[in-house]
């Protein structure tokens, strides 16, 4: 079993303006590594080249056999008007009954009164766990994190980090990060730096 994602001379642009150029990386599997740079270096691109939602224009990204992904986007992509328990039942397996979904939601903060509401009614912060949840029940072995702890204060941010430690164990996570304390929040994962 290939025990690595391959990032194999990856170049992407979007209207004549190149976003990654020849870029390769291994990214060891089973562990989360954190995806840091400044804006517009190409973070999310990668993510949505290892999603499949995009083609490189060359290189090729390879990943494990029969590897299914899940995401976190940097937009929530909730449906506004279902609860949290529904917007993540919407990409779980059947296994996953809804007193989990509704264990993990209030594990993140949310209360059990939140969970009767639309997530229209949410705050920021609010959907963005949910969006959380969605993706660590959704059963996916690779997990693609784009920014998934922007907006939260700070305890909440550690709590939400916590989390993912706890439920991602052994699964692969690759999460876009601007902060360099979610190093510390995910005891020194390896970084991915990009220029």
């Amino acid at each position: 079993m290939n025990d690595w994602i391959l990032l194999d001379h990856l170049s992407k642009s979007f209207d004549g303006k190149r976003v990654l150029n020849e870029f390769c990386a291994q990214i060891q599997t089973g562990r989360i590594t954190l995806l840091m740079g400044p804006s517009g270096c190409g973070k999310t691109t990668l993510l949505r080249l290892v999603a499949g939602l995009e083609r490189p224009d060359s290189g090729a990204v390879i990943l494990p056999a029969a590897s299914k992904t899940g995401m976190v986007f940097q937009e929530d992509r909730l449906c506004e008007g279902l609860g949290a328990v529904k917007n993540v039942a919407l990409v779980c397996p059947r296994s996953v009954d809804r007193a989990k979904i509704a264990e993990h939601l209030l594990a993140l903060g949310l209360t059990a009164e939140d969970l009767k509401n639309p997530v229209r009614t949410f705050s920021g912060g609010m959907k963005r766990r949910v969006a959380i949840v969605r993706a660590v029940l959704c059963g996916a072995p690779i997990l693609l994190m784009d920014e998934p702890l922007k907006g939260l204060d700070a305890q909440t941010r550690q709590r939400a980090a916590q989390y993912i430690a706890a439920n991602c164990a052994n699964r692969t996570v690759l999460m876009v990060t601007h902060d360099p304390q979610d190093i510390a929040r995910f005891e020194n994962p390896p970084v991915l730096q990009m220029n």
